[in-house]
């Protein structure tokens, strides 16, 4: 049975590697939708407390498929989704950056890469959809991440965690005067 459920994780993994164009963000909505919609082996309200820790800690955001890892199936779980993840994309990338240095300049190749940039907005746009439908925390939260990405922009020095404090502030004060209500 556990043999089976690693090859499952490792199933559902392997393929998002593959599709990661644009970094984790662009495989959050279909990651969200095999691990709690279709496979339901977390909550959504897990899968976003688990896109919560593995924002905050140190490392890439794609961690999460660990802890997803972890949660469905322990520690080798969590090995199984790491390496499912990382490895299969980690290898095509060394094998594409061959040849795509290799045919630098062509017509084609700048085509190419005026195409992938859109599909990459786009899917990282659909995992920031999903994430929030997901946390269904109102218009607030829409507010905050406006403001965050407005921020972002035009000051891009400014540190994440500085950001991330005051959004725990903000959302800290609210609750707060809920109570007080």
């Amino acid at each position: 049975m556990r043999d089976n459920l690693y090859l499952q994780i490792a199933a559902v993994m392997a393929p998002l590697s593959l599709i990661a164009v644009g970094g984790a963000p662009a495989i959050f909505a279909p990651m969200q939708h095999e691990v709690v919609d279709v496979r339901q082996w977390l909550t959504g309200r897990e899968f976003v407390e688990m896109f919560a820790v593995a924002k905050f800690a140190p490392g890439p955001g794609a961690m999460i498929s660990t802890l997803i890892g972890y949660k469905v199936a322990g520690w080798i779980g969590a090995l199984v989704s790491t390496l499912a993840l990382f490895l299969p994309s980690s290898l095509l990338c060394m094998a594409v950056a061959r040849a795509w240095d290799k045919h630098r300049g062509k017509p084609w190749h700048k085509a190419v890469e005026e195409g992938l940039s859109p599909i990459a907005a786009g899917l990282v746009f659909a995992g920031i959809l999903a994430l929030f439908r997901l946390v269904d925390s109102g218009v607030l939260s829409w507010i905050v991440a406006v403001v965050v990405a407005g921020v972002m922009t035009w000051r891009a020095k400014i540190h994440p965690f500085s950001l991330l404090g005051i959004g725990i502030v903000i959302f800290l004060a609210v609750a707060f005067a809920r109570k007080l209500v």
